[in-house]
């Protein structure tokens, strides 16, 4: 069964470009530009990961992980950013994963594989 994805990015360009790299390898893609888009999604469908950006135009990503991690707990989170000064400290989000934007393709879906094989 294929596994739903919700890219949260507030980049139109960096959506598509996730959203084209996914479906190719099977993935079904949902996409959220704000807050308000991503909520409505993951009432909306079975969200399996959720691709996080921590900074977002007027909003903070980690503000929106409190929230999808208090209110739908099934939902992975892979954190994403182009700051990599960030990775020490995801794990104390409660996010599943992290992806630092300027890394290839291939390594974040390597990241989503990981998180998805998490027990």
């Amino acid at each position: 069964m294929s596994k739903n994805i919700l890219i949260v990015d507030d980049e139109p360009d960096i959506r598509m470009l996730f959203s084209d790299e996914l479906k190719e390898v099977g993935y079904i893609i949902h996409e959220a530009a704000n807050s308000k888009e991503c909520y409505k999604v993951l009432d909306a469908e079975k969200i399996d990961i959720c691709l996080l950006d921590i900074k977002l135009k007027d909003e903070s990503g980690i503000d929106i992980l409190q929230t999808i991690t208090s209110n739908y707990p099934g939902v992975r989170t892979i954190m994403c950013t182009a700051y990599s000064a960030y990775q020490d400290d995801f794990a104390t989000w409660q996010a599943d994963g992290y992806w630092v934007k300027s890394q290839d393709i291939d390594s974040l879906k390597d990241e989503i594989s990981k998180v998805l094989n998490k027990k």
